[in-house]
């Protein structure tokens, strides 16, 4: 485990969480916060992750990251602000950790990437299982940002030799909160999944996922899908992608299996999601 975590983004829903499962484990923590907040940190700093002087002070007797600092879709920002301030937050901060000699850092980059999710004009799945190989079809501002943020991650392992693991991650969201509303929604309306392949995390498993994902078994620049192991549909998976994905080269999906390629994040994380929605 590392000795001193930063954190960014770290009052938001996974930010906050990352900061419980750090604290359980005894790991230092210093927390970046765009407004005031109460925070579970050791140390919390005010202010924006594109801000180098800021982000200097927070690295300060750190020795890993975890990059959580994000507009999280776009819609409610211009295109430019969000793909521009996701983008240089996400440099900034892990160009300052290299320079520092930190090892080990994790960003949070999003399903969403493959283009579907946010889509502006009709796009079809190119095969199934979802897997970090798939070619990205990418027409909106945050996929931009998120493909971006990748390619920073790699530049910067190939820099500095920074280990950093990128976790494209799905809906995120508490049971008694965000997950609750959207199984409704998809038995009621299962379309309403189908650009998301209906797969989801709840926010406990997103916070192991991002702290173990800052001691990875092998050095690199890693790219992981990380989603619970069944969908948020009540329906069959076989008969969703029937009827919604018509046509998608694919292999079976048994029951309700979420049809993502979780493996590589079992290999290198050793993560499997704990908690599963008890879907209806």
């Amino acid at each position: 485990m590392p000795a001193h975590v930063l954190v960014t983004g770290a009052a938001g829903l996974i930010g906050a969480a990352v900061l419980d499962v750090l604290t359980a484990d005894g790991v230092a923590t210093t927390a970046l916060v765009l407004e005031p907040s109460d925070t579970r940190a050791g140390r919390t700093l005010v202010g924006d992750a594109r801000d180098v002087a800021l982000v200097d002070d927070a690295l300060d007797d750190c020795d890993a990251v975890i990059h959580l600092a994000a507009i999280p879709q776009p819609g409610h920002d211009p295109d430019e602000v969000v793909f521009g301030h996701n983008t240089l937050a996400t440099f900034t901060v892990l160009d300052r950790a290299g320079r520092r000699g930190i090892r080990n850092a994790v960003i949070a980059s999003s399903y969403a990437i493959g283009g579907l999710p946010f889509a502006r004009r009709p796009l079809r799945m190119p095969y199934l299982p979802v897997d970090a190989a798939a070619p990205l079809q990418i027409t909106d501002p945050y996929a931009l940002s998120k493909r971006t943020d990748e390619a920073t991650a790699d530049m910067i392992h190939r820099q500095y030799g920074t280990t950093v693991v990128a976790l494209r991650l799905p809906f995120v969201g508490a049971a008694d909160d965000r997950l609750g509303p959207m199984a409704e929604l998809f038995a009621q309306d299962p379309g309403q999944g189908a650009a998301d392949v209906w797969s989801y995390l709840d926010v406990r498993d997103a916070a192991r996922a991002l702290v173990m994902a800052s001691q990875p078994a092998l050095p690199g620049n890693h790219v992981l899908y990380v989603a619970a192991p069944d969908t948020l549909a009540p329906q069959p998976t076989e008969w969703l992608l029937d009827k919604f994905h018509r046509g998608v080269p694919r292999p079976a999906f048994p029951g309700r299996a979420v049809p993502i390629d979780l493996l590589p994040a079992r290999e290198l994380l050793g993560f499997t999601a704990a908690y599963e929605f008890p879907v209806a």
